[in-house]
């Protein structure tokens, strides 16, 4: 298997599509507006606010305080008035807080700071596209609501039809992040191609995403993987990818996107029961739909469901 680093001339192009993409953000099928008439709502759930350990104490009377990253489009974003957070986790985080009596406290943080504001009692819960491992559950409970996967998208006009297995991926450029899950997977899927005495994966390594499009555009690979959500929205945004396939981000086991709470303060149990009771009003399946997110539904939230092993 061959591995390609993004060449320095790049950098500049990448920046430049950046600064385009943010500029389109608006042009978007997705309802970006801060108002946000389509968001889907639901009424306080006697069952999951009893679930609620009795001596767990909300971090402000009678709110739901959130940590989320808006940085992942259509997960979590800002609105078009560059102060509102919308998305499909900020959707899941309004339907929580009506579930369980609350207004909701929406906190903007950097995806690497949420764990100390969970740990030190700041939010409670956090809700950016958390992965459940078990190496976190150590420290953190989770509520499963949505599947982590990530997303084969090529060129719009691309021959390729179809990615669902390693052999589908035998001999192709893949451009992937260095250190990502996705990466992990690959590199087991090109031991199996290789051990059946097939073509291995070329995998060409960019650390931005700007510069993976672009590499895509330029022909100098012919799949790119990376969250699936992502790659929809870029589809959208941008009209010249198109799936091909997902991947499961446990593969070969199924990994699961959770609300993650402070390990044993008897919020989880709330926060799961509430989940269900979405899932069977149907507002939670609206809050993914309307992201395009409802491949990634569950068929129903768990407490502390199996995740990622320790590598």
């Amino acid at each position: 298997m061959r591995r390609y680093l993004a060449p320095a001339w790049l950098a500049g192009l990448a920046l430049g599509a950046a600064l385009a993409a943010s500029g389109a953000l608006a042009q978007t099928k997705y309802d970006l507006g801060p108002e946000q008439a389509g968001r889907p709502r639901t009424t306080r759930n006697d069952e999951a606010v009893a679930a609620v350990a009795k001596n767990y104490k909300f971090v402000e009377p009678g709110i739901l305080t959130v940590a989320i990253n808006p940085g992942t489009p259509p997960i979590a974003t800002y609105a078009t008035d560059a102060k509102t957070i919308v998305g499909a986790d900020a959707d899941i985080a309004q339907l929580l807080a009506d579930a369980l009596g609350l207004k909701l406290k929406l906190l903007p943080v950097a995806w690497a700071d949420w764990p100390l504001g969970i740990v030190s009692g700041k939010y409670d819960a956090a809700i950016s596209n958390i992965g459940v491992t078990e190496q976190r559950k150590e420290k953190f409970d989770f509520s499963s609501y949505r599947q982590g996967l990530h997303g084969f998208f090529v060129k719009a006009d691309s021959k390729i039809e179809r990615i669902a297995q390693p052999r589908d991926a035998a001999g192709l450029k893949i451009i992937i992040g260095a250190g990502t899950n996705q990466e992990r997977i690959l590199l087991e899927w090109n031991k199996q191609n290789v051990a059946q005495g097939l073509k291995p994966l070329e995998l060409i390594y960019f650390d931005d995403e700007p510069g993976r499009l672009l590499a895509l555009a330029a022909g100098r690979a012919e799949v790119i993987v990376q969250p699936h959500a992502q790659l929809l929205f870029i589809q959208s945004r941008d009209g010249n990818i198109r799936r091909v396939g997902t991947l499961s981000a446990g593969w070969p086991d199924r990994s699961d996107v959770a609300v993650t709470t402070r390990k044993g303060s008897g919020l989880a149990n709330g926060v799961t029961a509430a989940l269900n009771g979405l899932f069977r009003d149907g507002s939670y399946r609206k809050a993914l739909d309307r992201w395009d997110l409802g491949d990634e539904a569950l068929p129903k939230a768990e407490t502390n469901p199996p995740g990622l092993p320790k590598y």
